[in-house]
């Protein structure tokens, strides 16, 4: 359809980011895994759009869905601090196929100690080229302190997971046979992944995260602002990968009594991938959706020394700071 493109503001959300329906129809939209596909010329292409756009330079009788697509394809492979085109395995549309891959393989081969240790670090490695992909990019991370997270992360993660499977182990008490359920066993990933999540970003703890007013102006570093936005990422990571790990079993446990699951013990790895990737489809938007990606804080909740600096600098102007968590 063509428009009066006059008063068409590119970088405004098209569904309500105030509401979490909006933002859930936001990041359906950014996240879709079809956009993986894309052709580097047409991302290129959507990214030159979008700057003619915010520079008014759009020729008239362009189409608003032309426009729209443009930016689905920007903000999908964008970084939205930088602008830089991120790499493909850490781009949020990858999460479907990358972490039903993973998580899939992760339930599916956990019988055996050095398929644990494997997975886990597969598992933690994707992480934490997500989280350094998805980062805050106002507070620079150096080599030494992205090895040390991922070093910590993968540690930890691989270190839980190995105590775990030798927990639900069978034994024996006297002559009875003890041993948890499929569902337990099943669940040592998750188990895992939840001591990784705030690893990485340790250093913003320490440092703090830039903070901005309204019009972007940088207004100092706080470490408030990062515990709460990190606590929203974890949060959200959580939730993303709960439904799958926790009902998934329930659901293979129930499909693997199956006659023809029984005898084509090969279809058990390809079905468990696929139906990670029908939870993840819907888990990967409706997490990110929880929180805005853009958080805002009053001033009040800051350090008291950057309130001070906050105060000397603009007075009792500026009420709110703001920030992009990341995802």
């Amino acid at each position: 359809m063509e428009a009066d493109l006059s008063g068409f503001n590119i970088d405004a959300p098209r569904w309500d980011q105030s509401t979490f329906l909006g933002r859930v129809k936001h990041f359906f939209n950014i996240t879709d895994p079809r956009t993986i596909f894309v052709s580097e010329q047409e991302l290129d292409w959507a990214k030159e759009e979008v700057e003619k756009s915010r520079r008014g330079l759009v020729p008239p009788g362009t189409q608003v869905e032309r426009l729209l697509y443009a930016k689905k394809l920007y903000d999908s492979a964008f970084h939205p601090d930088t602008g830089e085109k991120m790499n493909l395995i850490g781009r949020m549309s990858f999460q479907v196929p990358g972490g039903m891959v993973i998580t899939g393989f992760m339930m599916q081969f956990y019988r055996t100690m050095p398929a644990v240790i494997f997975w886990q670090w597969v598992n933690q490695s994707f992480n934490a080229l997500v989280n350094y992909t998805n980062r805050n990019a106002a507070s620079p991370t150096s080599v030494r302190q992205m090895a040390l997270s991922y070093f910590t992360a993968t540690t930890t993660a691989v270190a839980t997971a190995v105590s775990m499977n030798m927990w639900t182990k069978p034994h024996f008490v006297g002559k009875w046979r003890v041993t948890t359920s499929a569902l337990e066993r099943a669940c040592t990933p998750f188990h895992s992944a939840f001591p990784s999540p705030p690893r990485s970003p340790s250093r913003e703890l320490i440092q703090g995260i830039c903070v901005k007013d309204k019009d972007q102006n940088e207004l100092g570093c706080s470490r408030r602002a990062a515990a709460v936005g990190i606590t929203q990422v974890v949060i959200s990571r959580i939730t993303m990968a709960a439904p799958g790990m926790i009902l998934l079993p329930v659901v293979m446990e129930r499909l693997e009594r199956l006659h023809l699951m029984k005898k084509v013990r090969v279809l058990h790895a390809p079905l468990q991938v696929l139906l990670c990737g029908c939870f993840l489809l819907f888990m990967v938007p409706v997490a990110c959706g929880l929180f805005p990606q853009e958080c805002k804080l009053p001033v009040s909740y800051l350090e008291p020394d950057l309130q001070d600096t906050i105060k000397a600098k603009s007075g009792e102007q500026v009420l709110f700071a703001y920030f992009n968590k990341g995802l």
